[in-house]
C-alpha cells in the first residue's frame, strides 16, 4: 500500500480543521439568516478598517486625526493582509468583506497545515497531534483564525517561516524568506521575530563563538541574510510611508493619535500590570487582563521546566529555542503596546503566542521520557478538561462577536 505523503496529510488535516472552525462559527453560533448574512457576521470591528484599506488604499492627514476615523486616517494597520485581499477583490470581483474572509481562511488553512507538518517532522503520534489541535482550538480567541482579522495570515507566515528556516536546502531558505517577508508585512512584531534563525544559530554554536569575530560570516552569514530578508516586508512599508507622507513612522503616529497607544516597555516588570481577579465573562477588558496574566505564567512555567527543574532534561532543545524566543517577543511587545489601555485586546494578541507554546510543549513532552503511564494519562486528562472549558468559553465569544459585540 502506498503511503500518503506527509505534505498531503498535513494539507488535508489542515483543511478539515479550518472547515470545522468555519462551520461551527457560521451554522451553530452566528445569528439566524441566509448563508451570506451568516458568513458576513465574521466581519466585525477591525475588519471594517481592513475593508476600507482594500477599497480606498491607505489615506491619512499629517499628523493623523486624533480619534478613530477610517475615512481620514486608516494607516494604523500593516499592509500584507489588505494587500492580499485586494488581489482577490480585483481578480475575482469580490466584495472587500468577502475577499478579507477568504484570505483569512486560506491563511488559516496554511497555518493548520504547517502545524501538522511540524507534527510529521517530529514524528508525533496522531494522538499527540490531535491533543495539540484541541489545545489550540480551545483558546477563547481561536475563532479569529477564520474571522476578518490578520491573525491567521500572521500565524501562517510565522509558523511557515520557522518551519522552512529550520531546513538547510536552498529551496527551504527561499520559502523561509518569502514567509518572513509576509510575516513582517502583516504585523510590526514580525520584524523582531525575523531574528529567530539567528538566535537559533547562536544557541547551536554557543555564546563563545560570538567572540570569534573573524568567523562571524561563515558561522552566522546565512542566518543574518535570512533574517534581514525576512524584515523587508515591514521595512518596505516604512519606506512607502516615508515616500507618501514624509513620515516613515506614520503607522506608530496613527496608533498614538487614534488609539492612544503609548508603549510601555517596562510593563511586564511591573506588578500592577498583572491582574488576579476572577474575570467577568461579559467584560472583554477583564478577560484580556486575565489572558495577559495567564500567558505570563505559562511562559514562566515553560522556561522553568526547560532550563531549571528537570534532572533529566529532554534533548533537541535547539529546536524549541526559536519557539521560546518568538513567544517571548510576541508577549513582551503585545503587553508593552496595550498596557496603556488596560490590556485591551490582549486576549487576541495572546492567542498569537499560544500555538508556539503548544508546539514547543508537544516537542518537549515527546522528548521527555515518562516513567509511568500515569504521567501520560495526567497530561491527556488535563488537556481534555482545559480544552472542554476553553471551547465552551470560545463559543460564548463567537456568539457575541457575530452579533457585533466587542470581544478582543
Amino acid at each position: 500500500m502506498n503511503r500518503i505523503p506527509a505534505t498531503a496529510k498535513a494539507l488535508c488535516a489542515g483543511f478539515v480543521v479550518t472547515i470545522l472552525q468555519i462551520v461551527v462559527a457560521i451554522f451553530f453560533l452566528a445569528p439566524e439568516g441566509p448563508f451570506e448574512y451568516r458568513y458576513r457576521t465574521l466581519v466585525q470591528h477591525d475588519s471594517h478598517w481592513f475593508a476600507n484599506i482594500v477599497d480606498r488604499g491607505y489615506q491619512t492627514i499629517v499628523p493623523p486625526i486624533s480619534h478613530k476615523m477610517m475615512e481620514v486616517s486608516n494607516t494604523g494597520f500593516f499592509p500584507a493582509y489588505p494587500a492580499l485581499a485586494w488581489i482577490l477583490h480585483r481578480a475575482l470581483d469580490l466584495d472587500a468583506e468577502d475577499a478579507l474572509l477568504i484570505t483569512a481562511q486560506l491563511a488559516a488553512w496554511g497555518f493548520w497545515s504547517y502545524f501538522f507538518l511540524f507534527g510529521e517532522r517530529w514524528n508525533l503520534p496522531f494522538s499527540w497531534q490531535f491533543l495539540g489541535t484541541l489545545a489550540i482550538l480551545s483558546h477563547p480567541a481561536a475563532f479569529f483564525l477564520v474571522a476578518g482579522y490578520s491573525e491567521s495570515l500572521f500565524l501562517m507566515a510565522l509558523i511557515g517561516f520557522l518551519y522552512w528556516s529550520a531546513a538547510e536546502t536552498r529551496r527551504a531558505r527561499v520559502l523561509a524568506a518569502i514567509h518572513g517577508i509576509v510575516m513582517s508585512a502583516t504585523r510590526i512584531v514580525g520584524l523582531p521575530c525575523a531574528l529567530a534563525p539567528l538566535i537559533k544559530k547562536i544557541w547551536e554554536l554557543d555564546a563563545a563563538s560570538l567572540r570569534d569575530v573573524r568567523n562571524w560570516l561563515p558561522n552566522y552569514g546565512r542566518a543574518i541574510l535570512l533574517s534581514a530578508t525576512a524584515m523587508l516586508g515591514g521595512l518596505g512599508f516604512f519606506v512607502y510611508c516615508q515616500f507618501c507622507w514624509g513620515h516613515w513612522d506614520i503607522y506608530m503616529l496613527t496608533q498614538r493619535f487614534g488609539w492612544d497607544i503609548q508603549p510601555d516597555y517596562l510593563a511586564i516588570f511591573k506588578p500592577s500590570s498583572y491582574h488576579w481577579l476572577l474575570p467577568d465573562l461579559a467584560n472583554p477588558t477583564e478577560m484580556s487582563q486575565m489572558a495577559m496574566t495567564l500567558g505570563g505564567l505559562v511562559l514562566l512555567g515553560m522556561f522553568a521546566a526547560e532550563f531549571f527543574f528537570p534532572r533529566q532534561r529532554p534533548t533537541n532543545r535547539s529546536v524549541r529555542i526559536v519557539f521560546y524566543f518568538v513567544a517571548f517577543v510576541l508577549y513582551f511587545l503585545s503587553v508593552s503596546g496595550v498596557a496603556c489601555v488596560n490590556m485591551e485586546s490582549m486576549l487576541r494578541y495572546e492567542f498569537c503566542l499560544h500555538p508556539l507554546i503548544v508546539l514547543a510543549l508537544l516537542h518537549y513532552l515527546h522528548n521527555l521520557p515518562f516513567r509511568s503511564w500515569l504521567g501520560r494519562a495526567t497530561a491527556v486528562t488535563a488537556i481534555a478538561l482545559i480544552g472542554a472549558a476553553g471551547l465552551g468559553l470560545e463559543s460564548w465569544y463567537i456568539w457575541n462577536f457575530t452579533r457585533g459585540n466587542w470581544v478582543a
